[in-house]
């Protein structure tokens, strides 16, 4: 059985308070988008682990999918498969690919085990195995909140838009990211902004903390933001903690600087 986890995009991410076991409180919108690895299990006398695609760093035992399994092996003895990932989004970027291989593990390993796990009980497991995982496990817009486990509806459509994707090739660690963050509450929260302000408005409204403190410290980033927008971007943004970038576009740009352009 085959599965093909998608990444995703942030619109807008508020670091609104540091909080007592470590994590921060955010408020953020997550958006599919249609870049995605191929993630298949196979029967097999012992189970095992194989990547394709971009080289994955790390051990195979740290790998999110490789826990996904032995998170659902640890309560149901699942049966001996080969789980093999071919890896096309890029990692570090912001864009959640890890996060999706580990969720649509679980999901992958229920409908083919019959598990007959309910979405809260998959988005439970999915917590377990990080902050981003359980927005997958449904895989719909969302008013993301708390750590990342909360979710609510969010009236947002980007069908028949175009998203472009600029992959600097920085790695900007979670540390990082956070360094120079300042957590507090927005005077306009992202609910607000996305459902009551047109598309053309978000540029001056929607915003990611993260940007102030990561773009001092990676200029490149501030300028690639500008280039989004001299192509044609109604909004552009960094995602997540970067260092990918991403603009909106109504029209397919032409001789843009995006190095990935999908029709949402």
């Amino acid at each position: 059985m085959i599965s093909f986890p998608n990444a995703k995009i942030n619109l807008g991410l508020n670091i609104l308070s540091k909080r007592a076991d470590g994590y921060h409180n955010i408020s953020s919108c997550f958006y599919p988008i249609p870049v995605k690895d191929a993630l298949e299990i196979i029967p097999a006398q012992r189970t095992t682990f194989e990547s394709t695609g971009l080289k994955i760093p790390g051990k195979p035992e740290e790998n999110l999918v490789w826990k996904a399994y032995h998170l659902l092996n640890k309560e149901f003895n699942l049966p001996e498969v080969e789980i093999v990932l071919h890896k096309a989004i890029p990692m570090g970027a912001g864009i959640g690919g890890g996060s999706a291989d580990g969720a649509f593990m679980l999901k992958l390993l229920n409908d083919y085990f019959k598990l007959n796990l309910s979405t809260e009980k998959l988005e439970n497991y999915a917590l377990k195995l990080g902050s981003d995982c359980p927005f997958f496990i449904q895989n719909k817009p969302k008013l993301v909140s708390g750590r990342g486990e909360i979710f609510e509806d969010i009236a947002v459509d980007l069908q028949g838009y175009f998203v472009g994707l600029v992959f600097p090739g920085i790695h900007i660690g979670t540390k990082e990211a956070y360094n120079g963050i300042h957590p507090k509450n927005p005077e306009t929260p992202i609910k607000e902004i996305i459902e009551n302000h047109p598309l053309k408005d978000w540029k001056n409204n929607l915003k990611n903390d993260f940007e102030e403190s990561v773009f001092k410290q990676h200029p490149t980033l501030a300028l690639i933001k500008n280039k989004l927008y001299d192509s044609g971007a109604i909004y552009a943004s960094m995602t997540g903690s970067g260092s990918t970038m991403y603009g909106i576009f109504k029209e397919k740009p032409e001789g843009s600087i995006v190095d990935q352009l999908y029709n949402l």
